[in-house]
């Protein structure tokens, strides 16, 4: 089946280069999977931005937040000689058994007029804060509901990984609540309204012998205490989503149901985008779910980059049948593509 994603003629539409620093010492290296949100007229981009110290040959060096001061940071900073380094993947490494980034993530804002021009802020929006996000702060979803705006994102620390959320109502001033979900969890999507008098939110807790990252639904009282859990969606062997699934952005409401945009990765960590249909009045049916995805990783900024192969998205805006996603490729700079809602929800096998 055909890639259903229209790109962006302009796309990449922010690259590293575009971002400043947040500190002196440290570059840009990634740009990822931007929350998006309207506000005030404009189109908002809620930006990963992955930063590092610049790497020396021989040598790998990664910032940490300190838990405990106001705001500092210390450098690791290792010789790739010595045998206690552990270095497979760009995105992470060991030392002496201990698990470690290989960039610090914070969230900065960009906007734009037009949704494809985009101008970032010079200074982050959002910088990990405590213990519980010392290893940084990733993959913001953005939902509004009853007009104030509600951030869900994955909190790093030596402890684990889990879902934070602080929400604002004019983006000057953030109230926040903690972690939501404790480790290991992450990829949380809220639902944009009420269903059945309750909140809900797509999540991703993770084990490594049994289950695996599927895809959960929760429904809470006050978005703060989440229960009565429910498994949505697993892995595929065989198929573009076999090893790991999460949800996109928060679900969109249409007249077959809610269709939640989520990615998938196979056994060679390509990420691809698929399309889940729940049942409108009760979420935990799935009616429906893409067999063959609905974008794939083609275009040359998508194939390669920090880490090739990917399209990743946790966030959209949409104006009637045209859903505008914006999206992570490679794991380094941002684009955008449109999408026909129609279009997807004809793409799903009939259950």
């Amino acid at each position: 089946m055909p890639d259903l994603a229209t790109r962006f003629e302009t796309n990449p539409i922010l690259r590293p280069a575009a971002v400043k620093p947040s500190r002196e010492g440290l570059e840009v290296v990634c740009l990822l999977n931007p929350g998006t949100f309207r506000h005030g007229g404009k189109t908002w981009l809620l930006l990963r931005v992955a930063e590092r110290p610049r790497q020396v040959d021989g040598r790998i060096s990664t910032p940490i937040i300190d838990p405990y001061g106001p705001g500092g940071i210390t450098i690791l900073n290792y010789s790739l000689s010595d045998p206690e380094v552990v270095s497979r993947d760009p995105r992470a490494f060991e030392y002496q058994g201990k698990s470690y980034l290989t960039t610090l993530s914070h969230l900065r804002l960009a906007s734009s007029d037009d949704g494809i021009h985009f101008t970032v802020e010079d200074a982050p929006t959002l910088m990990g804060q405590g213990e519980l996000e010392s290893f940084g702060i990733e993959d913001s979803r953005v939902t509004e509901i009853e007009g104030r705006f509600y951030l869900t994102y994955t909190a790093v620390s030596p402890s684990g990984i889990g879902v934070g959320m602080t929400s604002t109502e004019d983006w000057k001033t953030f109230t926040p609540h903690g972690l939501i979900f404790p480790p290991s969890n992450k990829d949380c999507a809220l639902f944009p309204q009420k269903v059945g008098g309750e909140y809900l939110a797509l999540h991703r807790p993770s084990n490594l012998y049994i289950g695996g990252p599927f895809i959960w639904l929760a429904r809470s009282p006050d978005l703060r205490h989440w229960g009565q859990h429910r498994c949505l969606a697993w892995t595929r062997p065989g198929h573009w989503d076999s090893t790991r699934i999460g949800a996109g952005a928060e679900p969109i409401l249409t007249d077959r149901g809610w269709l939640a945009i989520y990615h998938g990765a196979d056994e060679n960590s390509r990420y691809c985008l698929g399309a889940l249909l729940l049942d409108k009045d009760d979420p935990g049916k799935v009616l429906s779910r893409s067999y063959d995805p609905i974008m794939v990783p083609t275009a040359p900024y998508e194939l390669t980059g920090f880490f090739g192969n990917v399209v990743f998205t946790n966030g959209h805006t949409r104006d009637g049948d045209v859903l505008t996603v914006y999206y992570g490729a490679s794991d380094e700079v941002i684009c955008g593509a449109t999408f026909s809602i129609q279009e997807i929800l004809d793409s799903l096998p009939l259950e």
